[in-house]
């Protein structure tokens, strides 16, 4: 059914309104996206609280695992809500989301730890991180929808361009606040309880989101639709019966959404995991360069939004992801050689080589009682201390570098700690530097200037998404339908990201083999975005649009 509500019917409102509805939505948005990132930016304290193993790597992937189930229930919330937002209204759904998102996370800072309560521990964490996806599922297609429809059409793409920007200002503010906390509180205080104070910040911040989103009205589009007698019975359903829409959420999914999700993962998550784990950067360091990097990208956004106004949806984001698939390789290559120098100099001068039966590791086998043998064993090790290394076949258990011999003791391979020393010395005296690394400021600033790039990147392929998914999709059912393609996108091929991909560099032992779990995403984004998004200047939905 078409709707009768022409857009150019809808009362537009007065700039002064629209500037509030913008900025109450990207406030509301940045601190919804801080409640669900600070978990992320913290991984390193939240795996040893949480998720302690005598593995440090499968301590870490547990905790990327239960990040990825956060967005694994993305999905659910946007069914949810979004149902609700196209029968009820925009404005009190996203009330309901953001509420939520601040209760289960400030319910995060409140959990005992694994010592202290036991497996009681990981699994409270893991039911509050399935209510913040919940939450954030209804919360993104909200906010984007109700700026849409605010928005005049020849301004669209830069007024939804604060909510795309508001993504970054989220992860920005979580880091703001990690760093607050550690300039506060010595070291081992964070460690042991001050790393909750960015969780329990939730309760305040979510309580201005509420102040500010309660002074707003609802959405012009909706109310012309409710007053018509237009909305949607059942907005779900309608989504995938509405002629030409299985064909929009296919475009939607893997033509806007599989690369743009993919590519800011990996500017922001990829990179932090890779710097603090084998670049072994020190992690304040890490966190100071993110922080910088990110509060830049964060305006580039906003130019890409306005530059879709005139050129049209399609230009920027093809350009983005050509560009990824060509960058993304040599970006990370060049943060490696500024970030630890000497891990892959050493490398190059002594290549190391594993030899040995059954030479294979994975990284979840102690969970299901399978111990790797000696060989996958040493492969764990090389793989915690950010080594890389090849495997040749042998019956017998042998690691070189350089072509030497390292001697590994039977004793070693039943106590990690002792292989742990053992290796990485015998290696330091081949030239392999295991300290914890601290960049001279030419080289953090180059590191800064790379992510930038890679930020700039996320920027072409989603400043304008949210006008592009707003107009593929008619009013009636647009919080749904441009909600469960966002967030299975999100959700799956972005959620699970870093633990696909750090679980791809823990198999492999080569640091940059997860980047190609990022580039394949992109490549089907460009060729499905080059057939199937709309060419030629932004236009409001109609029927011959697909």
């Amino acid at each position: 059914m078409a709707s009768s509500v022409a857009p150019a019917a809808v009362e537009q409102e007065n700039e002064s309104d629209v500037r509030l509805v913008i900025a109450a939505s990207s406030a509301g948005t940045i601190f919804e996206w801080y409640d669900f990132f600070i978990y992320g930016t913290l991984y390193a304290v939240i795996s040893k609280a949480f998720f302690p193993a005598d593995n440090p790597t499968l301590s870490v992937l547990l905790t990327w695992a239960t990040f990825a189930i956060g967005f694994g229930f993305r999905p659910i919330g946007a069914i949810l809500f979004g149902y609700l937002g196209d029968r009820l209204g925009r404005k009190y759904t996203f009330l309901v989301t953001v509420t939520l998102m601040g209760i289960a996370t400030a319910g995060v800072g409140l959990v005992p730890d694994a010592e202290s309560i036991g497996l009681a521990a990981p699994l409270l964490v893991i039911f509050l991180r399935i209510l913040q996806g919940l939450a954030l599922g209804g919360e993104y297609g909200g906010a984007a929808t109700y700026v849409a429809e605010h928005a005049p059409p020849d301004r669209r793409g830069f007024y939804t361009s604060f909510i795309q920007g508001s993504v970054v200002g989220g992860f920005v503010l979580s880091i703001s606040v990690v760093l607050l906390c550690r300039l506060f509180i010595p070291e081992d205080a964070f460690s042991d309880w001050g790393w909750r104070l960015p969780f329990l910040l939730s309760i305040i911040l979510l309580a201005i989101s509420l102040w500010m989103r309660f002074k707003l009205s609802e959405s012009p589009v909706f109310k012309a639709m409710k007053e018509a007698g237009e909305t949607s019975q059942n907005p779900f359903i309608e989504s995938f019966t509405y002629p030409g829409n299985k064909k929009r959420i296919f475009v939607a999914l893997f033509g806007i959404t599989a690369g743009l999700t993919t590519i800011w993962y990996t500017a922001f998550f990829t990179s932090l995991s890779f710097l603090r784990g084998p670049m072994r950067v020190d992690g304040l360091t890490v966190e100071l360069i993110l922080f910088v990097a990110g509060f830049i990208t964060m305006f580039l956004y906003l130019p890409v939004g306005k530059w879709s106004d005139r050129v049209g949806r399609k230009k920027p984001i093809i350009i983005g992801n050509f560009l990824t698939l060509i960058l993304l390789f040599p970006a990370f290559w060049m943060m490696g050689n500024l970030a630890n120098p000497g891990i892959w100099t050493a490398a190059e001068a002594n290549p190391v080589q594993v030899e040995g039966p059954a030479c294979s590791t994975d990284p979840f086998g102690d969970l299901s009682g399978t111990r790797a043998s000696p060989c996958g064993r040493v492969l764990e090790t090389l793989v915690a201390s950010g080594v890389p290394y090849t495997i040749v076949k042998g019956d017998t258990l042998r690691l070189t570098a350089g072509g030497q011999d390292i001697a590994l003791p039977e004793a070693w391979m039943n106590d990690n700690a002792a292989r742990k020393v053992g290796i990485e010395t015998a290696l330091a005296a081949r030239g392999f530097d295991f300290s914890v690394q601290q960049p001279s400021w030419p080289r953090a600033l180059g590191i800064v200037a790379i992510l930038v790039v890679l930020g700039a990147l996320s920027a072409l392929t989603f400043g304008s998404a949210a006008a592009l998914l707003a107009e593929l999709f008619p009013a009636r059912i647009r919080y749904s339908s441009m909600s469960i393609p966002y967030h299975i996108g999100a959700g799956y091929f972005g959620g699970f990201l870093p633990l696909i991909a750090n679980y791809i560099v823990a198999k492999s032992g080569d640091a940059y083999a997860g980047l190609w779990y990022t580039w394949l995403f992109v490549l089907v984004s460009l060729l499905v975005g080059l057939w199937g998004i709309p060419s030629g200047p932004p236009q409001d939905f109609t029927e011959d649009v697909a």
